[in-house]
């Protein structure tokens, strides 16, 4: 397991925290297979019935790690890690309950439109800077986000990439509740608990008819990865990144 992914469990709860708060919490491909394995390993446990994802204090997180990415850009290698991890967290059959403080950028953003109740912090911020950087959206979040929340609030996240605060995620259905930064871990795994609580063969069919299609999702996170891929060899994301990375510099 990667030193910057935590595991826990509280009853028929497992918790995965993403844990690098020197980075924000910026995704690593080791990480993203961490999480995928974790996730894999609930779904087989009987004991599991509810998954939690947190971040750190002030981070959920801010999006894919950029050196994976520019090192991926150059060598036009594949990264089977981040679609192993999208295709487990789309076709996981127990609820998903996640907590967000402060960054949720990219990835941190679009897992939300797969888990079934996600709590916020009044301070969260929620931005998908695809666009910006010359690239498309990924988590088949062009598929679920129009369906979540209508196409003109989805258009404004995905391809302006507006910044959502945590009420303009509530309002756009998005998060389902608003509570305290002391209060987001007790309250996130409070209300996991409760998912946990329900008959689990009965709440597992009433999500499986609540979301939407799996081999759809899938197809659609296939799509985007293809045209992520191509993207990230464009001489538009090219420009974007050295960009971005000059004014990090800077």
């Amino acid at each position: 397991m990667s030193q910057y992914i935590e595991i826990s469990r509280q009853g028929a709860v497992q918790t995965i925290r993403m844990n690098r708060p020197e980075k924000k919490n910026a995704i690593t491909r080791a990480m993203y297979s961490d999480m995928k394995n974790a996730m894999a390993a609930g779904e087989a446990d009987d004991a599991i019935r509810c998954h939690v994802f947190l971040g750190v204090p002030g981070a959920f997180s801010a999006g894919n790690d950029m050196q994976d990415f520019l090192a991926y850009a150059t060598t036009g290698g594949d990264m089977p890690e981040v679609i192993g991890f999208l295709e487990t967290l789309a076709l996981l059959k127990k609820p998903v309950v996640s907590g967000v403080d402060g960054l949720a950028i990219g990835i941190g953003t679009t897992i939300h439109l797969h888990c079934d109740l996600t709590i916020a912090t009044p301070r969260s911020l929620f931005r998908t800077p695809f666009v910006d950087l010359g690239l498309v959206p990924e988590a088949a979040s062009s598929f679920l986000a129009p369906g979540i929340m209508g196409h003109q609030k989805a258009f404004a996240l995905l391809a302006l990439g507006d910044d959502f605060s945590a009420e303009d995620a509530l309002s756009a259905g998005l998060i389902y509740k608003i509570v305290s930064e002391d209060d987001l871990e007790l309250e996130t795994l409070k209300l996991a608990t409760r998912v946990a609580s329900r008959a689990p063969e009965a709440l597992q069919i009433s999500r499986r008819l609540m979301k939407q299609t799996p081999d759809l999702v899938i197809a659609r996170i296939h799509e985007e990865a293809q045209l992520f891929s191509e993207r990230l060899r464009s001489n538009e994301a090219r420009e974007a990144f050295v960009a971005f990375m000059t004014r990090k510099k800077s």
